[in-house]
Formats: C-alpha cells, structure tokens, sequence
C-alpha cells in the first residue's frame, strides 16, 4: 500500500473516530450530521457536502450540509423527489450513484442542483439497521469531476456513519422512551391519588403534547352523536379550539371521523384536505399537519387522542407509532381513573341507598322517603333537581317528593298537581312505561317541560316506579348544565325507584291493614249495637211483659191458693233479677246512653257503677259513633283495671278533643306496676286503639298509681 493510501485511510479513521466520540458523549443528531459532512469534505475535498433524510411521500429532507462556495440549500429544506437526479436514483435503487454531467438533470432536485451550480455529484444509501434511511451526497461545482473512488471512500464512511446514526437514534428513543415513562408516571400518579377525572384527561393531552413536540393536543371520547373533548392542551397556553366539553359530530374526512371508523392510528400531513366539523375548527386554528390514534379502555373504542401542529413542519416519522403508544398506555390510565370513579360512586350510591333503605325498613312514612329519595338521588347523579310524582287516574301527576340543588330549581312543590301530555320525561315515562332521556328540553312540550324551562332546565332522565307490577309513578332528575347526565343514569336511579316501590307497598299495606283493623272493629262494635237492640227491644221486654203476667196472675189467685200466689210472687222477683242481669249486661255489650246522648252521658253513666268512685272531665259534643266507642271502651276497660287489680281509692276521666285527635286519660292512686301485656285488659285496649289508627301509652311506676292515655284520630 503506497504512503497516499495509507495516509488517507489514517485521516478516514481518525474522521470516525472523532464521530465516534462525540456519539458516546451523547451529541445530538443535529450535532453529528453536521460533523460528518465536516469530515467528509474535509476527507474528500469537495465544494458540497450534505446529508438528506427520505421521509414519507418521497420527501428529501436535508439534516446538515457543508459548503465552500457559499451555497447551500438551507437546512431543513424539503423536496418532493421525482424526476432524474441522484437523491431520486437512490431512493428508487437504493444503490450508490454517480453523475459526472448534471446539464440533463430533471425534476424537483435537478432544480436544486443547477441553482447550486453543481458539475458533478456522488450519492451514497445511508442504512439504518438495514433500511434506507437517507442519502450522503458530495458534490463538486467545477468542471474536474469527483475522483473514480469517491463512491467507494463514501461508501465505507457512511456504512459507520449509518451505525453512529443507529445508535444515535436509539439513545434518541431511549430518552424519548424514558420522558413518556416519566409522563405515564405521572399521570399515573394522579389517577393513584384518586384525581378527578377532567385532571386525569388534561394531564393526558398536556403530556402527549409535550412529547411529540405539538402545538395542540385533545383527548375526546366518542358518543352516540359524536367526539366529546375532555381534556386540551396548546403549547402557547392559549385557549385551545376544543375546550373540554365541546361535542363534535362525526363526518367527513378528518382525523376523529377516520379514527372512529377504522379504530386505526391515522395520519394527516396536509390537513388542508379535511372536511367535515372537525377539519372546519382545525382550519380556523390554522392546522397543517395532524395525527389521531384510537384509544381503547376494555378492548373497547373508547375515543381518540388528537395532536396537531400549526408551524410549517412535519410530524416525525415515528410519531404515529409514538402516539400509539402513549394512547395505550394513556388508555389503561384513563380505565383506571374511570375504575377509581366508577368506585367512588358505587360507594356514594350504595351509601345512599342504604340511608332510603333504613327509613324503608324502619316504616318511616311515605312523604319522608319520597323526600329522601329525592335528595339522595339528586346528589348521587350530580343533577340540579330531583322529583317523585304519582300517576293519577285524572291525567294528572302529583308530586310527592323533591329536591333543588338550590332555590333556583325549585320548580316544583310536593303536592303540585300538574297535567300530562306533550313531550316531556314524565308523559314519555306514562306512556311507554320505560325510562326516557331528553337532552334537548328547549324543544320539550306540555306543562311538566314549561315549569322546567321556567328555571332553565336543558336534560332530564325519567324512570318508572312500578308498584306490585303496576306503573305508580315516575322518578325525574335533571340538570341545567350543557354536557348531559351521565350513560348510567338511568340504571342509578332504578335503585331508588325499587326502595321507592318498596316503601309505597309498604305504606299501602300498612294502610290496608289499618282500614281492615278498623272495619273489624267497626264490625264489632255493630255486632254490639245489634246484640244490646235485639236484648232491648226483644229479650228483655219479654222478661219485662212476662214478669207483669206473673204478677196479674198472683192478683188473681183464691185466698185458699195461699201457697200459689207465694211460688208466683217468687217467680215474678226471679224474673225481675233476670231483669237486671240482663240490662248489666246489655250495657257491658254497649249501652243504649252511648248511642242516644253521646260520650259525655255515657262516661257518667260508667262512673256511676264504677265500685271505685270516679270523677269525670269530657266536653267534646258529639263525635263520629267509631271514635265514640272507641273512647267509651279505652274508659270502660282501664277503670275495670283499675276496680280488679290497683287497689285504688279514687280515680279520674278525662277526654279532650283538639288538633284532629281525641285524647282519652284515665289514671288511679293504686299501686301501680300495671303492664300492657300479660293477660290483661289493657293489651285489648291497645289493640282497639292502634287498630283506629291512634297511640297508647302507660305510665305505672310501683306504688304512684297508673295514668292511660289514649289518643285516637277524630278522622
């Protein structure tokens, strides 16, 4: 080998080796391009020096170039290929190539070459582990072309320098690997701190923004009538084109429409092709080039995740692959903040149900459940108002619970009556007996929607109550705000119609029992009235017309007939016993003074016989003939109580009407210790009271006597 060869290769060694090292202190891709066009042309000598990149669309994009005649295509410039030249001939061939004579050179980069004034010109492959990556070109303006070997010399540097690019690239990636690391990270962390849901989606496209170096990002997730946007980022922190919330229907040709159809990463270098809504907001931002790749939570489509740039640039070769995988693992960041969510209020919900199912269980009354219900189910779905209205058979609803998150929504009272008809949540419900969404109540219709509208009403979700299998009413909540309730509602708000339900059959029940308690009693105590007529007007006026015949047949008996006349004196004074059993014991069943003067005379009539003495207090007229009996027996059966068991001396009536109740109290000085219960009198007292729908109580502390109270519905 002569002392030329060997002195050139010495400086090609001592070229890659300072390549070489500036790749292990980790230049940048910048940094190495322009010293190996540096060592190049100080290598070869020639006037020009670059190095290109082949980008999608047989683009040539030039990285780093050296010069010493002062012209140069600018760095960063960008060719569509095409035509005879020789960046065209080695993307076509992917082999070196030579032109000695560039005065035929055609198309786009011919164009180039004969504004630099190139004569002759060597271009060389740059591979990158085994794919064409770019091209390394040298170039010479005078009229010697390059040397026979220039292609070989080139050739072997830009095998190394295509392994230095390789590496180069890969630290690259590995740094960018390790910023979307540490951005998944942290949005991780947010979701693991239990962030809300529109934090978690801003910290998404803020992140994928930064990454890919974009301009503009959002992260949307697909409905039935289009795109949602719920989180936006712009690298000016200018108000981005989608604001969260912002819905935007499908169509055309554009990246969330073509995204949605293919559930593909899709990519648009040009965006002034768009069409469609979508493209409509990009062109008013200014978009020029945009990539949209799917993200799925459960295998499922569940949106799509937009970056897009405003500069004159292109997005990197590998951005869509990037982006693709950042939205799969923003994907599975998104399912567990959504996991965290659906949690938490799975947890509110049951939380709530449980409190309505409490007062359910514990017989509270129909209008504080309804009133719960409301509450419970308006906080729970997050709406502005929540209401409970019963089906009547008039065509009508009657409110029978609600709940306005403020003063503002509170459009309808319990008690309300208001008309079916129209289109509106609660007339859906009544006809078609299924739950109803309207996310649009401007175009509502019928007076349920115009007290809504009254107070600015913009979505409602309806769910039917069913009672015993039958439609009984309707559940409606509803909200103010723009964005609708969420897909879920109605499903939450069937919990609560089912513990509505179940309180209502049970207040039916309830109800049922009580007015059959109170037709047995009613029964009974006509039973009473009956037996005492029949022993009146029947029994006893034969004992009465029999006596008298005993008697005129004892006038009329002979004075010989001593003995008859004494045995029918007998039996004229054991028939007027009878008598008086009889009569005892029809004012026991229910005396005559009870029905014929009322309460007041029948009470003085029970003191009277009443073998402890007895003062008496009721000034109530009369009252319905039940609540007279009632009252009557509550009396009759504590002073029998009194007179068997308290030893007492004195006792007291007294009965008082007033607030709809009748209040029956009867106390004694015996000795107390009385107990509802245990075989006495008083449990059938009880269960004559309860049983008119009233209360009794019982207050008998040993030795300091016994008070009953009864009170008794006058209804």
């Amino acid at each position: 080998m002569d002392t030329w060869a060997s002195d050139r290769i010495a400086e090609e060694q001592a070229a890659l080796r300072r390549v070489a090292v500036l790749i292990a202190k980790g230049a940048t891709p910048e940094e190495l391009f322009a010293a190996v066009t540096t060592e190049i042309q100080l290598l070869l000598g020639t006037d020009i020096t670059a190095v290109g990149r082949y980008d999608p669309g047989r683009v040539l994009t030039v990285v780093a170039h050296k010069s010493g005649t002062g012209k140069t295509p600018p760095t960063s410039h960008r060719t569509v290929l095409g035509g005879r030249n020789v960046a065209t001939i080695v993307l076509e061939t992917g082999r070196s190539t030579r032109m000695d004579d560039t005065s035929r050179v055609s198309g786009p980069g011919g164009e180039v070459i004969r504004k630099l004034g190139i004569r002759s010109t060597v271009a060389v492959p740059v591979t990158v582990d085994g794919r064409l990556w770019g091209v390394m070109m040298a170039s010479n303006t005078g009229d010697e072309p390059l040397p026979p070997d220039t292609e070989w010399w080139l050739s072997g540097f830009t095998e190394l320098v295509g392994t230095a690019i390789a590496n180069a690239q890969a630290l690259t990636e590995l740094r960018g690997y390790a910023n979307e690391q540490a951005a998944l990270r942290r949005v991780a962390t947010l979701v693991a701190r239990g962030a809300a849901p529109e934090e978690v989606f801003a910290a998404v496209a803020a992140e994928a923004g930064r990454l890919m170096d974009a301009d503009l990002t959002t992260v949307g997730r697909y409905e039935p009538d289009g795109l949602v946007t719920l989180g936006t980022w712009s690298n000016s922190g200018a108000t981005a084109p989608f604001s969260a919330g912002t819905r935007i229907p499908l169509g055309g040709h554009n990246l969330i429409t073509e995204v949605f159809q293919t559930g593909r990463t899709v990519r648009m270098d040009d965006y002034g092709v768009a069409t469609g809504a979508a493209a409509d907001v990009g062109h008013g931002w200014g978009y020029r080039a945009a990539i949209g790749a799917p993200i799925k939570v459960a295998d499922q489509l569940w949106g799509a995740m937009v970056v897009a740039l405003t500069r004159k640039e292109r997005l990197p070769v590998n951005a869509a692959a990037r982006l693709a995988g950042f939205s799969e693992l923003a994907g599975t960041a998104i399912a567990n903040a959504q996991a965290h969510v659906e949690l938490r209020e799975y947890a509110t919900e049951q939380a709530a149900l449980r409190r309505v199912a409490t007062l359910v269980a514990g017989g509270a009354p129909p209008e504080d459940v309804f009133a719960t219900v409301a509450e419970e189910i308006g906080r729970v779905v997050a709406a502005d108002f929540a209401t409970l209205s019963r089906y009547d058979a008039d065509g009508m609803a009657t409110a029978v619970g609600a709940w306005p998150s403020t003063g503002r929504f509170h459009h309808i009272a319990v008690g309300d009556r208001m008309a079916l008809g129209g289109r509106n949540a609660a007339t859906v419900v009544h006809q078609t007996g299924q739950p109803a969404r309207i996310d649009n109540y401007g175009k509502a219709s019928g007076t349920f929607a115009e007290a809504a509208n009254r107070c600015g009403f913009r979505k409602a979700v309806g769910v039917p109550i069913r009672v015993a299998g039958r439609l009984w009413g309707v559940v409606v909540a509803g909200s103010a705000r723009e964005e609708p309730l969420s897909r879920n509602t109605e499903a939450r708000l069937a919990g609560f119609t089912e513990l509505a339900a179940s309180a209502i059959a049970n207040a039916e029940a309830q109800a049922a029992l009580a007015a059959s308690r109170v037709r047995l009693v009613a029964a009974a105590d006509e039973s009473r009235r009956r037996i005492e007529r029949d022993l009146h007007d029947g029994a006893q006026q034969r004992l009465v017309t029999l006596a008298l015949q005993v008697r005129e047949a004892q006038a009329m008996a002979p004075p010989e007939a001593a003995g008859l006349a004494t045995r029918l004196d007998g039996v004229a004074s054991g028939l007027g016993a009878v008598l008086e059993e009889l009569r005892v014991i029809a004012r026991g069943i229910h005396p005559t003074v009870l029905t014929e003067g009322g309460l007041e005379p029948a009470l003085k009539a029970l003191a009277r016989s009443c073998a402890v003495p007895v003062s008496t207090r009721a000034c109530v007229g009369r009252l319905p003939a039940v609540v007279e009996i009632g009252a009557y027996y509550v009396a009759c059966e504590a002073l029998a109580n009194t007179v068997k068991h308290a030893r007492a001396r004195v006792a007291d009536v007294d009965v008082a009407a007033s607030h709809g109740m009748l209040r029956v109290r009867v106390r004694d000085d015996g000795r107390g210790g009385a107990v509802l219960g245990h075989g006495t009198g008083l449990v059938s007292i009880k269960d004559r009271v309860e049983a008119l729908g009233g209360q009794i109580t019982l207050d008998s502390p040993p030795g300091a006597g016994t008070t009953i109270e009864a009170r008794i519905p006058l209804d």
